[in-house]
């Protein structure tokens, strides 16, 4: 639950702005049925029957596609493109202030791709400078809404009923309800000191103050901070409080066991209750049942206080999300795209690249070693393993629930009794396929299903002691796993995005930059799945051992492919195809690099993220050596 994002505020805009045409600039078209009446009328007279099918501009899918671009055609599918705020800036002679907007921008990616995730970081450890990067956030967001007023203000409406800003404002309501709850801890801790001065158990000190009120670092106060502690705690904490009740249940069985001259350690806990990640100490239960046992019970939590911790990481994460979705929207609003018949195929591209782009960033964040508190970084868990839903089950119910809702989106703007059409079929078997592989995903990530489907070993055995007369007790032995069991080999998902890609590279396209585009972020697709699969064979021959990330190479590129590919999904909407096309831009070299270039600079971004939240926790936490497995 703790992913690392990037947004590509800075140049995705610029190239989206170089894309972008209106019709007023286009070239003169070619028609192909320049000098053809027959044709022309024959092509207005199928127009219905055409535009059933929804698919192509009508052409046969069997046709060749065209290099060069028809107008005519496309003036009968879709309205002119009217100019937009890119057009109003820098290719009219109107006053314009494309300043303001790039002040607009840059403030706004650095409020939440710069300070927030610092301040999600900073959080994680309880950091004294947690409270500074929520004022730097408020005041980058301050900045970035003042420059969009002054902008919207000095320039014309030239997108109407555009929801960039209602969406914009939700996502800062949700900041300020989260900004909120560290307001109120704040003021009860104001309050706290002054009752403890008031009652003579305290005196005033500046110090105090300081650390006490305003960083919270003293938990000597009458009244604790757990409520708040709980609300705030990392996402891996969320866990703990359940697994120090399962040492209580443990507690008389054996001694962990060893994997591989490899201890099971136990870890520490700091005063805000992160967990350290190599800090080793002899569980109190080895000495003292009762020490544990009244641990256990302080350490005790309802569900309720357990789905608040929940919520709220996941609130504070979403943030970063709804940035990036901002940064799509607000591509479109200024480039004056995705209106009238454009709207679906632009909403289908932004949706679904923007989807795989966001699983490639937190898929490489995978490698670099996020979640591996939970064994998600190819590794294995350093408590209670098992306890955990692994990477591939969190994979497959997201695949399981997008498969399950786009089935029914695809007959959006269907009107009652109208025929599948052709377009619809291919894409509704896409979502099945996502909706029934995600469900066979969990199956298989289920403990109690893998137990179902070993029953047939297990009742074989269990006969065969029966009918050697020796029962009882020798039945009731454990069976040993074999080493595959320690970690996942879930192909599912990698076959969905695989077979995905390899079916997208064949979808039927009207002009060859289309069909090309296509074919390039499929074979991408396509690729990430492959990948996945050669990190399945070599994790099989040889499984994790270590509780550190293993950083299998092959994942690394995975995450690349996934990533750029979801990228040119994104790029190959309709629109943006066909201005390119209009400006002599439809060089799939040009497309690839572009999309090459922006992945590589937001994983470096999200390394940077991955390492300054790993610096923090190593000067938190006691450190360990490290020594060679050989």
């Amino acid at each position: 639950m703790r992913p690392q994002w990037y947004s590509v505020a800075l140049l995705v805009p610029a190239l989206a702005a170089v894309f972008t045409a209106s019709s007023a600039n286009a070239a003169p078209p070619t028609s192909l049925f320049a000098g053809s009446s027959d044709a022309a009328d024959a092509l207005v007279e199928n127009y219905a029957l055409i535009r059933r099918d929804d698919h192509a501009h009508g052409h046969d899918h069997h046709a060749a596609p065209k290099t060069q671009l028809n107008e005519t055609e496309i003036l009968m599918w879709h309205q002119p493109t009217p100019p937009s705020y890119y057009t109003h800036d820098f290719e009219s002679n109107d006053p314009h202030h494309p300043g303001l907007m790039a002040m607009h921008i840059l403030f706004m990616s650095l409020a939440f791709f710069g300070a927030l995730p610092a301040g999600i970081a900073l959080r994680s450890v309880n950091h004294a400078w947690h409270g500074f990067t929520v004022i730097l956030f408020w005041t980058f967001t301050v900045l970035g809404l003042a420059s969009n007023a002054l902008y919207k203000k000095l320039t014309p409406d030239l997108y109407e009923g555009q929801k960039h800003s209602i969406q914009g404002y939700f996502w800062i309501f949700l900041a300020l309800c989260i900004t909120a709850v560290d307001i109120l801890h704040l003021g009860l801790r104001a309050v706290t000191y002054v009752r403890s001065i008031r009652s003579g158990s305290d005196n005033f000190t500046f110090k105090k103050v300081w650390t006490f009120v305003v960083l919270g670092q003293e938990a000597s106060s009458p009244i604790p901070g757990s409520e708040y502690d709980a609300l705030t705690a990392e996402p891996e904490e969320i866990y703990d409080m359940h697994d120090m009740q399962k040492e209580v249940d443990d507690h008389d069985s054996d001694d962990a066991q060893e994997i591989e001259h490899i201890p099971r350690h136990q870890y520490t806990r700091s005063a805000s209750s992160e967990r350290t990640v190599f800090g080793f100490h002899s569980p109190p239960a080895r000495h003292s049942d009762e020490t544990l046992h009244e641990v256990v019970e302080n350490a005790k939590e309802p569900w309720s206080r357990f789905l608040m911790r929940a919520t709220f990481a996941v609130l504070e994460r979403a943030l970063v999300f709804g940035g990036f979705m901002q940064v799509l929207s607000g591509i479109v609003i200024y480039t004056g795209g995705c209106r009238e018949s454009y709207v679906n195929n632009c909403l289908a591209h932004l949706i679904k690249g923007g989807i795989f782009w966001c699983y490639g960033l937190v898929t490489f964040a995978r490698y670099l070693g996020s979640f591996s508190e939970l064994g998600w970084a190819w590794n294995r868990a350093p408590r209670n393993e098992g306890k955990y839903p692994t990477a591939e089950f969190t994979e497959s119910a997201v695949i399981f629930l997008y498969g399950i809702t786009n089935t029914w989106m695809e007959r959006f703007g269907a009107n009652p009794g109208d025929p599948y059409s052709t377009k619809q079929v291919q894409h509704i078997g896409i979502a099945v396929m996502f909706w029934y592989a995600g469900l066979v995903g969990m199956g298989l990530e289920s403990r109690r299903v893998r137990r179902w489907l070993a029953a047939a070993s297990t009742a074989a055995l269990h006969s065969g002691l029966a009918s050697s007369g020796r029962g009882g007790k020798q039945s009731q032995e454990a069976v040993m796993e074999p080493p595959s069991y320690t970690a996942s080999f879930n192909p599912f998902p990698a076959m969905v995005i695989g077979v995905t890609g390899l079916a997208m590279s064949a979808h039927f396209q009207t002009y060859l930059f289309q069909v090309q585009i296509h074919a390039l972020w499929g074979g991408l697709l396509a690729g990430f799945s492959a990948l996945r699969f050669l990190t399945y064979f070599f994790l099989w021959v040889s499984p994790p051992r270590s509780i550190l990330p293993s950083r299998p190479p092959t994942e690394a590129l995975a995450s690349f492919f996934l990533a750029c590919g979801g990228l040119v999904f994104m790029f190959s909407t309709e629109e943006v195809t066909l201005a390119a096309m209009r400006r002599g831009r439809d060089d799939m070299m040009m497309f690839l690099n572009v999309a090459v270039a922006i992945t590589c600079f937001c994983f470096c971004w999200t390394m940077g993220v991955v390492a300054f939240k790993g610096w923090l926790k190593s000067r938190t936490y006691p450190g360990v050596k490290f020594h060679a497995a050989a």
